[in-house]
């Protein structure tokens, strides 16, 4: 019961999902800013965070990819194709927005 007094929001949230921290801040990206998702909407969400991660680091994520422009275009292909599997409230303008963030999360970590 002290242990989980002492957790933060976000610690509780992560536990609540069970999702990996990594998984987690690939689910928050497309759902920030705020967009009014249903809890089956949000479940999509989380599955096609889940896909993307995990498609990217089994296949796409190899060594120095972002020195090659096929490897950089491979992954933004790849984001683009599970990132159309997220639910009808994404609108074409919000989901080449979130295509880019994810995009440029991977490219910068």
């Amino acid at each position: 019961m002290a242990f989980t007094k002492k957790l933060n929001q976000e610690e509780k949230r992560g536990l609540a999902e069970q999702p990996t921290e990594e998984e987690l801040v690939i689910f928050d990206l497309p759902t920030k800013p705020q967009i009014h998702l249903t809890p089956p909407e949000m479940t999509d969400v989380k599955k096609v965070a889940k896909s993307l991660l995990e498609k990217l680091k089994r296949e796409k994520l190899v060594l120095d990819w972002r020195k090659q422009q096929t490897t950089r275009a491979m992954v933004l292909v790849t984001i683009q194709e599970i990132l159309d599997g997220l639910p009808q409230a994404y609108t074409k303008d919000l989901y080449d927005q979130e295509c880019d963030v994810v995009y440029q999360h991977f490219y910068e970590s």
